[in-house]
């Protein structure tokens, strides 16, 4: 067996965040030497033209002497985006949702056609 799978071989203590088309997994887990550290993994599904689904895992190690600073750094980071965007999720996604359900002046059910958002140019104008 690897080093790799011998270092992941006992979970001791775990969360799952489900989000969306990502989940994330918090795991506690123990080296040989019976110290613990935890891994943070992002598992995000992608559909395929043919239905077909794969996942796409990202894993982050995180060790006991540099969870101090992680925490200091993770917390700086999120309150600052929260204090310059604030909670509400802007993204491309909501923004179509959002013009689809109340259109550009917040109509409800107007919708937006995408050229109704472009300025009709004659070229001969210019």
């Amino acid at each position: 067996m690897r080093e790799h799978d011998m270092l992941e071989k006992e979970e001791i203590f775990s969360k799952v965040l489900r989000a969306g088309r990502r989940t994330y997994f918090f795991d506690v887990r123990a080296t040989k030497a019976d110290d613990y550290y935890i891994t943070i993994t992002e598992s995000k599904k992608f559909t395929e033209e043919d239905g077909s689904f794969h996942f796409k895992k990202h894993k982050i190690y995180l060790y006991k002497e540099d969870f101090t600073a992680f925490r200091e750094i993770l917390d700086e980071m999120t309150e600052y985006v929260l204090s310059n965007k604030g909670e509400e999720v802007i993204s491309e996604r909501h923004q179509k949702d959002f013009r689809k359900l109340f259109g550009e002046k917040g109509e409800e059910g107007v919708t937006i056609t995408a050229t109704e958002s472009f300025t009709d140019v004659d070229f001969d104008d210019i």
